[in-house]
């Protein structure tokens, strides 16, 4: 019965990993997009003058 535990523990473990790998990279996905949005609209204000 404990090995039936252990089993489920490694994969509540997998899963927690790659949560958290998911949630880093939606995480700077969001930044370098904000980023590139905000870089782009002050290249367009600087073309305007």
């Amino acid at each position: 019965m404990s090995d039936f535990f252990m089993c489920i523990a490694q994969y509540v473990i997998i899963l927690l990993v790659l949560v958290a790998i998911g949630g880093i990279g939606g995480f700077v996905g969001v930044k370098l997009r904000k980023r590139k949005d905000a870089k782009a609209a002050n290249t367009s204000e600087t073309t305007k003058e």
